[in-house]
């Protein structure tokens, strides 16, 4: 509460209202303890008894000395959303503190700046909430198609929404209404148009678009994903009257188990295993391997891609899968990534007619773009149904170390919670090798800034010279 000689100045919720209202105080040099910025929608609270007009301290009474940097501008913006009362006069604090304290909003451990940072993050956080939770109901009036939504957010996020939906459905006429405002959108003019608020019993209630938002979700949800907990963190019970979806959820939460045995199923018969044959000689298993059709992928790709190199190597490297030139030429690392491997191997004193290297996954994963086939990481299911080859070329070699290249390779001899990150340049034992050590993919490098770029570069030729020296 604030005390006596305090001028109160009311303020309409909006960030511009706020800005001319400091201005002119700042201009006269009224200090924060001397007035009260209340908000125009919440009831005026009670002084302790009649407020004077105090006069100015005279420090800032020229508007050319106000300093106002770009950075408190912008989040200024974002927390004249925020409901709580006090927002107006933290931020005015702010801005007189900023007068003479110039590296204010980088102090976080300060009492009004950490105030400033909690409210910024609610508004953004509900900002994001109306992104995702606006559901348009379809509507005609006598202009033809309306989509109209109606909405409560927490905070007075409209404003900041608004641009938003302009721009994801702009060939859309429609309107959002909240109990604060509301906003429409005129495609042929391109603009927006803001209003009244409007109650929920005026909204429009449901019509078909809400079998589509259900048969929609259905289709993307993953029952194998299903976490009821964080389920009502990203999605908290007071937005669910506004989401049709919501209508499937039980049905769709009831099934999950089922779905999820089923994929189960679906991925334990994805195997490569009925094609590898019993003999695991390198020429039987190379014979053997272009008419493997263990998983999906054989179905674009040029060919299948064996792996090279001495049949009594020491030492194996292993990638994720070919890229466009291996599919095209049909054998491993001859691509920018191989190239670039040849390089560190030299740096890191590796023999490379020596070294036998293959790939986890031996078709190429790819979308086309234009001409180009741009390459896509395999799934684990892919990995996983290709590991019978891998296994088998391991057993013909009998290599003393493997070195996988990437998360895709580690994780097909190392399990699927393998994180690169963590793990990186460790001896391991696996199931399957009795030392592997996994380490950066060639391609990372490739595709680094710079500086990370030269890091990864580094490790790997470190990673690969303590192989060779365990390995030979």
């Amino acid at each position: 509460m604030k005390l006596a000689g305090v001028r109160r100045v009311v303020i309409e919720p909006r960030y511009e209202a706020w800005r001319e209202a400091a201005r002119a105080l700042l201009r006269e040099g009224v200090c924060p303890d001397d007035v009260d910025l209340v908000d125009a929608t919440e009831p005026l609270p009670a002084l302790l008894f009649d407020p004077a007009q105090p006069e100015g301290d005279g420090q800032h009474r020229t508007g050319a000395h106000i300093r106002v940097p770009a950075e408190f501008v912008r989040r200024a913006e974002v927390v004249a959303c925020h409901r709580e009362r006090e927002r107006w006069n933290l931020l005015y604090r702010l801005l007189w503190r900023l007068q003479s304290e110039r590296g204010l909003l980088r102090m976080e451990l300060d009492e009004d700046v950490a105030r400033l940072r909690r409210m910024e993050h609610q508004v953004k956080y509900d900002l994001h909430k109306m992104h995702a939770f606006v559901r348009f109901r379809r509507g005609m009036d006598m202009d033809g198609e309306h989509f109209i939504a109606w909405y409560e957010p927490a905070h007075r996020v409209l404003g900041l929404a608004a641009p938003f939906f302009a721009e994801r459905f702009a060939v859309m006429r429609w309107s959002i209404l909240t109990p604060d405002g509301s906003v429409s959108w005129e495609p042929e003019t391109k603009s927006l148009h803001f209003g009244a608020g409007v109650s929920r019993e005026r909204a429009p209630e449901g019509d078909d678009l809400e079998e589509m938002w259900r048969t929609y979700y259905k289709s993307i949800f993953n029952p194998a994903r299903t976490n009821i907990t964080a389920m009502r963190s990203e999605m908290p019970v007071r937005y669910w009257k506004n989401l049709p979806e919501v209508m499937a959820m039980p049905e769709m939460l009831q099934q999950a188990d089922a779905r999820v045995g089923g994929m189960i199923a679906a991925q334990a018969n994805a195997s490569a295993t009925a094609f590898v044959p019993q003999e695991h000689r390198l020429p039987v298993l190379q014979s053997a391997l272009p008419a493997c059709q263990g998983c999906d992928l054989y179905r674009c790709a040029t060919q299948a891609v064996f792996g090279r190199g001495p049949a009594t190597a020491r030492l194996m490297l292993v990638g994720e899968q070919p890229g466009d030139e291996e599919d095209r030429r049909g054998e491993p690392f001859v691509g920018p990534a191989g190239r670039l491997l040849n390089e560190l191997m030299i740096e890191a004193g590796v023999d490379r007619e020596a070294v036998y290297v293959t790939n986890a996954v031996k078709h190429f994963k790819f979308r086309e773009q234009g001409k180009r086939r741009l390459h896509e990481n395999p799934r684990l299911s892919e990995i996983f149904a290709c590991r019978p080859w891998l296994l088998a070329e391991m057993d013909a070699v009998k290599p003393k170390v493997v070195v996988c290249l990437g998360a895709s390779a580690a994780k097909s001899l190392l399990g699927a919670n393998f994180a690169l990150t963590r793990n990186r340049g460790q001896v391991l034992a696996s199931p399957y090798a009795e030392r592997v050590i996994a380490t950066f993919h060639p391609s990372a490098i490739l595709r680094a800034e710079a500086e990370r770029a030269a890091g990864y570069r580094e490790m790997l030729v470190q990673d690969l010279r303590m192989a060779a020296e365990m390995a030979y």
